[in-house]
């Protein structure tokens, strides 16, 4: 082998050792510097499934309502829109045509505007404030 060739496995090495470390390093700190797996048997809470330091109020199987989803799909959305105007900017930089370029990301950013419009007047950013039972 070459020593182009070389250097390049070598780099690929030291990534993949690099991703190993950031996957299982953060399980081995855990286990290094946690306390004993057997706290929850201590406070006999070993049904409950999570661990936070408060007690859950009812059971974990309440319906949400679907205003929850709604702001989820509208982030969804426009994070992916807006990731979309980085490489937009970087290809629409051509000192011909920058009028039209500016045109076509303004055209764009007006659609993103009325979606937005078109949801505040669905009322999906009204948020109101229920009250559940708990069981």
């Amino acid at each position: 082998m070459d020593q182009h060739t070389l250097t390049n496995i070598i780099y690929v090495a030291i990534f993949f050792l690099g991703a190993l470390a950031f996957g299982i390093g953060p399980i081995v700190i855990v286990k290094l510097l946690s306390p004993s797996s057997a706290t929850r048997n201590v406070t006999n809470k070993t049904g409950q499934l999570i661990e936070c330091g408060m007690v859950p109020i009812g059971t974990a199987w309440i319906r949400f309502g679907i205003i929850y989803y709604h702001y989820a799909l509208i982030f969804l959305a426009f994070d992916v829109d807006v990731l979309f105007l980085f490489p937009v900017a970087v290809a629409y930089n051509s000192p011909q045509f920058v009028i039209r370029d500016f045109v076509e990301v303004l055209i764009f950013v007006g659609i993103l505007s009325l979606a937005v419009v078109y949801a505040w007047v669905k009322g999906v950013f009204t948020w109101e404030q229920r009250k559940y039972r708990h069981q």
